[in-house]
């Protein structure tokens, strides 16, 4: 469960991601659901697009979105299996429900309106 979503009508972030995916929680199923489809080692992203809409975007392995000049990057999850193993060993499924717990979203929310 998240530590603190933003608002509706208080967060330009969480407008947007309502109009993308209905509500906060709805997002997160669908951020869950790509980091864990995301095979191997790897990444999830919330991505700003130029068009200032919203996307969830996987990479593999080392690529980045920092490379990618369509897209800002505002928030990742590190899916690779050294992010998580000591502490969950394969329960990436666990480790995504706690790594909602130390999301910063003031921080995401600054580099959503820059």
């Amino acid at each position: 469960m998240p530590k603190e979503l933003p608002k509706p009508g208080e967060s330009a972030l969480y407008d947007a991601i309502s109009a993308k995916w209905g509500d906060g929680m709805a997002f997160v199923g669908v951020f869950n659901d790509i980091a864990l489809k995301t095979f191997g080692s790897g990444w999830a992203w919330l991505v700003k697009k130029s068009d200032g809409s919203l996307d969830i975007i996987s990479t593999s392995n080392a690529e980045t979105p920092l490379t990618d000049s369509s897209v800002t990057p505002l928030l990742t999850c590190d899916v690779w299996e050294h992010a998580y193993y000591i502490d969950y060993r394969n329960a990436r499924a666990k480790y995504l429900e706690n790594f909602w717990r130390v999301v910063d979203w003031k921080k995401v929310e600054t580099r959503y309106t820059v």
